[in-house]
């Protein structure tokens, strides 16, 4: 069977890799339920402070994935999160390209209510990107998109942990004020959103100094060839070079949003429906001794539930 780290989780199988660590799919043995761990060795001092950031990260929102709990034990720390079972937008891309411009809406207006309440919390995000967003096996219901990540997070204010000259992210989802050495703020964020949302419409990374050549022509600017004008519309809007003419709220760009939906051409009647768009379950099939309850033990084995937790701090 799995080890079982701080008496409660019991580590199954690895499902990825994580910013300061390795996450797995966990049992609870408290909850008894499936969880994503992130795990840790405590050696690596600068990965384990932006571990200690992001388990500090206490956000509750249907559209952010926090860390739920964190436990030591031994030479390793963990914090535990949801199990999130639909893959991340990036493998979305990589399966179908260019997506439907209706399903894009859907989806950058739930990323845009997952930052409005993580800048609600002082929190600049600094690393939104499709890899980055995780979404719930719905099928070709309606997507569930959660933001996730928070290892180079920071407050307004805090401290960075590298230096001032070190832009620290992922590279072409940077805002330009980022690359000139700006502090993080808001306003990045959103420039990513817009940049993640232009992604997934062109079902390439954008060109973000054609980009920029584009919204600060002269004339207004024209939507790419793909992408709608109402949704050009907004995508300017968080796109623009200077932070100063973006919106000032990801509320703010959520409500333009809205208006623009309303203004998106149907699918034609009697023509060819647009592909379906199935999110399935990306995770692997449980390996030998687990089961959907959990650990299949055998007879009189330990039960680790009942052992005591090392110090750490736990949500029962």
């Amino acid at each position: 069977m799995g080890e079982v780290l701080a008496g409660r989780y019991e580590l199954v199988d690895p499902i990825g890799r994580g910013g300061a660590g390795e996450v797995w799919r966990a049992w609870d043995h408290r909850r008894r339920r499936y969880v994503a761990a992130k795990v840790l060795r405590q050696s690596d001092a600068h990965a384990l402070l932006r571990f200690v950031r992001e388990q500090a990260v206490r956000i509750e929102h249907p559209h952010v994935l926090a860390p739920a709990s964190w436990a030591a034990d031994d030479d390793r720390v963990l914090f535990t999160m949801d199990l999130v079972r639909g893959g991340s937008l990036a493998q979305v891309i990589g399966d179908y390209g260019a997506l439907p411009p209706r399903l894009v809406g859907v989806l950058l207006d739930q990323l845009l209510a997952g930052l409005a309440a993580v800048h609600a919390a002082g929190l600049v995000h600094r690393d939104v990107k499709p890899a980055n967003l995780l979404l719930e096996a719905t099928g070709t219901g309606r997507p569930h998109l959660r933001l996730t990540d928070f290892g180079i997070a920071m407050r307004k204010g805090e401290p960075r942990l590298t230096e001032t000259d070190h832009v620290v992210g992922t590279p072409g989802y940077f805002a330009p004020e980022q690359l000139a050495g700006a502090e993080p703020d808001f306003p990045a964020d959103l420039y990513a959103a817009g940049l993640v949302a232009l992604h997934l419409l062109l079902g390439h990374r954008p060109d973000t100094q054609a980009l920029a050549v584009r919204l600060t022509a002269p004339d207004a600017p024209t939507a790419p060839a793909g992408v709608p004008d109402p949704l050009w519309q907004v995508l300017a809007g968080l796109l623009h070079p200077e932070p100063q003419a973006r919106f000032r709220t990801a509320a703010d760009a959520r409500a333009a949003l809205t208006s623009a939906a309303a203004l998106l051409p149907s699918p034609p009647e009697g023509g060819d429906a647009e592909e379906p768009i199935e999110i399935f379950d990306q995770l692997p099939s449980l390996p030998d001794g687990f089961g959907p309850d959990g650990p299949k033990a055998p007879q009189g084995r330990e039960n680790p539930q009942g052992r005591e937790d090392p110090q750490g701090r736990e949500d029962p």
